[in-house]
């Protein structure tokens, strides 16, 4: 065995919906070359080992995202990621599992109906009053066109929806792959439908206020179009069209601007106030008391500025685009 090539384990996950009551693992032992993909390790197991071996793969250049699947919990498509790059982070023990093993079909291949139930209904199309007998071009600035923010280079692979810890929690989440598609057509100066879409979703336990803006999605994105950079996006945009609802998570997003306005650092203690009322923050107090406990808040009277807060509050100022 020559530098360049490696012997892994490879387990992988194996389930059959029709025959099997539980999931398990099949482990093969390979030799594999530098610069072999993931896919060309599940094309080996198919075609050396088991042909019953499923899963879906199309394009092979990470345009079609039908070969999404998780390695070690990674999300990547298959035929992206090399296995020696994976290797170097995972070691030489490599688990290959759909992206969602509870929603499993056969081996790899998933059941994606409720990301596509999602992505449906965000209106992920152009909603505009067309001439059907044009006589010149409905041409789109280059400016114009930037504010899409390559939103639509999204091939719909499914491998942020798959990562995101709020789907996995809240089944009514829209996710971050129809939020990203929600962008890219209220961000197209062509569209009619903005509006419409904002109100829908701001529907709270569905919609944009439900990120927990972790950056898993932005992780997992094998695009790298920033999902939780266009979701803030259309937060801003709720603001900027003044249609945003008087409620607790948007009372939240703008008590964090003023907190850091005011103070030039966060303010834990009244943003929860400033976001829940004076009435509901004392289910909080248990929570508080321990965070004060640990020097995470003080109080009000005892509230620390930034010795930047002059700067602070010009920066704030400056990126600020919309009224809160």
């Amino acid at each position: 065995m020559n530098k360049e090539t490696k012997q892994l384990t490879i387990k992988a996950f194996r389930f059959n919906k029709e025959t099997d009551y539980l999931p398990y693992y099949d482990t093969f032992t390979m030799d594999v070359s530098k610069d072999e993909l993931v896919l060309d390790v599940m094309n080996r197991i198919k075609w050396e080992h088991d042909g019953s071996f499923s899963y879906r793969r199309s394009c092979r250049h990470g345009i079609c995202g039908s070969c999404a699947v998780k390695v070690n919990g990674k999300a990547t498509l298959a035929c992206k990621d090399r296995v020696h790059d994976l290797v170097a982070i995972f070691g030489e023990e490599l688990v290959i599992e759909p992206q969602d093993k509870k929603r499993a079909y056969k081996d790899m291949v998933i059941d994606k109906s409720n990301f596509w139930e999602k992505y449906n209904s965000v209106q992920p199309y152009l909603v505009a009053d067309i001439d059907e007998h044009p006589v010149s071009e409905n041409i789109v600035s280059i400016h114009e066109n930037e504010k899409i923010d390559e939103a639509d280079y999204c091939i719909q692979c499914g491998s942020c929806f798959y990562s995101c810890p709020a789907v996995m929690v809240n089944k009514d989440f829209t996710g971050p792959a129809a939020l990203v598609k929600a962008w890219r057509f209220n961000a197209d100066v062509r569209d009619n439908a903005t509006e419409s879409r904002l109100e829908k979703l701001q529907e709270l336990g569905s919609g944009i206020w439900d990120c927990v803006k972790c950056n898993e999605c932005a992780d997992a994105c094998p695009k790298e179009l920033d999902p939780i950079g266009k979701i803030t996006k259309l937060h801003l945009q709720t603001f900027e069209k003044e249609l945003a609802r008087n409620n607790v998570a948007v009372r939240h997003a703008v008590g964090f601007k003023w907190s850091i306005r005011k103070h030039g650092i966060l303010d834990e203690g009244e943003l929860v106030r400033y976001s829940e009322g004076n009435i509901g923050v004392m289910k909080h107090i248990p929570e508080a008391i321990a965070m004060f406990a640990k020097g995470k808040i003080v109080m009000p009277w005892n509230m620390p500025k930034s010795k930047n807060l002059d700067e602070i509050k010009k920066l704030v100022e400056s990126c600020s685009t919309a009224k809160f």
